[in-house]
């Protein structure tokens, strides 16, 4: 707390300084002093208002919470140790299930304001800013007391603050959950030394200090965060749930049988027929018995997801898929391969459509490339059923990990990942997967692991096997361990 007090005399000192170099009058320039002042002086006054505030915990995104599964995870685990749960965000892709069930957790939905749609951008930047401050704040005064805000960031930019400045006044604990650098995902459209990248690291950074505890996704982000920042962290590494497990064929096949209905990878060739069996391209069922397998001479699924965001070069992973189609002609005995690229209809990322006529313009005759949107559900279900992932998410920042490789390792599946600073806290290569760094690499890699497909001898069933055999930490565990004693300390 002496930190985030420090940190506000010189984000004030700042601000009145600033309004002097512009010209302002001394009354006007000191008008921060008083604004602060009085919202420390109205939050000693409201603070303990509320025996039961203690029970009572807002996990806030300013983003979409069915795209937040860190969040959710998140407002589950303080519902399970008996937190009521006010879950704060967007309302576009439909969270999970077990949030939309949980009497503990109330989902309270926030608009997504555009701001002003014409002038300068600049001014309709700064308008969509001032629009959701005014809205966020209005939120977060209305909800009954809680002993904690539990904010992820990014988005920061204006929650933070917003959020600080009604911890005050609410007398709650004010938690950032660090994801990333918000300013490090703008540089990757506007580039690093725009003004706007500089007033986010600006604005960040200090307004970062302001909370009074902090969690963070790596320890390479915890160690960054203390000597650059000044701000102590805890790490949380992200962790699979129970959801994210192999899948049992039986269920795979059900999977199969749904997505054939629409998408045509996954349905079998017109020239195979076999009495009293249903077939999908991987699997058959027989009718009369009910047993399921594999097809003989199936085809390897290969599974990558994204947001067709810029910190993902999809290129890579087609230019791979083109060289491997190169070795299947030249008489290399691979199989023919599935790639399906998830995403939900709500991600409009600027690479989007970009991708997909690239997708449409590939001419490949032994893979096939599907890109479908998948209930929340059966995503766990589709990544427990392939045969290998590939993960192209490359940090802005250099500090987080891919969420998508987490649930991917969940469900013992073998990955390629693309190579960046702290991917070594995650993907242990040789061990687990394997990491590349150009798409010459992933084709190799992609030939050297379906060798000896569909065999469980080789590389891939050697990755699969360790993953088994590590015991690896699950989301509830990892959360008890880490953040429920600083909750209890807290807010009991």
């Amino acid at each position: 707390m002496a930190d985030a007090n420090a940190a506000v005399a010189v984000v004030t000192v700042s601000l009145v300084l600033l309004g002097l170099s512009s010209g302002l009058s001394l009354s006007w320039a000191l008008l921060p002093v008083a604004v602060v002042v009085l919202i420390f002086v109205l939050a000693s006054g409201l603070k303990g208002r509320d025996e039961r505030a203690h029970l009572n915990v807002c996990v806030l995104v300013l983003g979409d919470i069915g795209r937040s599964p860190r969040m959710q995870y998140h407002a589950l685990s303080l519902s399970r140790h008996g937190y009521n749960v006010t879950l704060i965000g967007f309302l576009g892709t439909k969270p999970h299930q077990d949030i939309l069930e949980d009497d503990r957790i109330d989902i309270l939905p926030i608009s997504e304001l555009k701001g002003l749609t014409a002038g300068p951008k600049i001014f309709r930047y700064a308008s969509k800013v001032i629009f959701q401050t005014f809205q966020l704040f209005c939120v977060l005064m209305k909800i009954e007391d809680q002993g904690y805000i539990l904010m992820q960031n990014p988005p920061g930019l204006p929650a933070i603050a917003v959020t600080w400045v009604a911890s005050r006044f609410r007398g709650n604990q004010f938690i950032i959950d660090w994801h990333n650098y918000g300013y490090t995902i703008m540089a990757l459209t506007h580039g690093q030394n725009h003004f706007i990248v500089k007033m986010a690291k600006w604005y960040e950074k200090l307004f970062g200090c302001f909370s009074d505890h902090n969690l963070c996704v790596t320890n390479a982000m915890r160690e960054d965060l203390r000597r650059n920042w000044n701000i102590e962290a805890t790490t949380l590494y992200d962790k699979p749930p129970p959801i994210f497990r192999e899948t049992p064929l039986k269920l795979q096949h059900e999977l199969f049988i749904r997505m054939g209905s629409t998408y045509l990878p996954f349905r079998p060739s017109p020239d195979v027929t076999k009495e009293y069996m249903e077939l999908t391209a991987f699997t058959e069922r027989n009718t009369q018995t009910g047993a399921v397998m594999h097809s003989s001479g199936r085809p390897a699924l290969l599974i990558s997801s994204t947001s067709w965001t810029e910190d993902e070069d999809f290129s890579i992973l087609l230019e791979a898929l083109e060289e491997y189609e190169k070795f299947v002609e030249a008489g290399h005995r691979l199989p023919s391969l599935v790639c399906v690229i998830t995403g939900t209809p709500q991600c409009k990322g600027p690479q989007k459509e970009y991708y997909k006529k690239l997708i449409d313009s590939k001419e490949l005759q032994h893979i096939k490339i599907c890109t479908p949107w998948l209930e929340a559900e059966d995503y766990p279900v589709l990544l427990g059923s392939a045969d290998l992932g590939v993960c192209l998410h490359k940090s802005s920042s250099g500090l987080d990990l891919p969420m998508k490789v987490v649930d991917m390792f969940g469900c013992c599946l073998p990955v390629c990942a693309i190579h960046f600073q702290c991917l070594h806290e995650l993907v242990k290569h040789e061990e687990n997967g394997l990491i590349f760094k150009d798409s010459k690499e992933l084709s190799e890699q992609l030939k050297l692991l379906f060798s000896d497909f569909p065999s469980d001898q080789g590389k891939l069933g050697i990755f699969r096997k360790n993953q088994r055999e590590s015991g690896q930490q699950r989301w509830d565990e990892n959360w008890d361990q880490n953040v429920l004693p600083l909750i209890k300390e807290h807010c009991d």
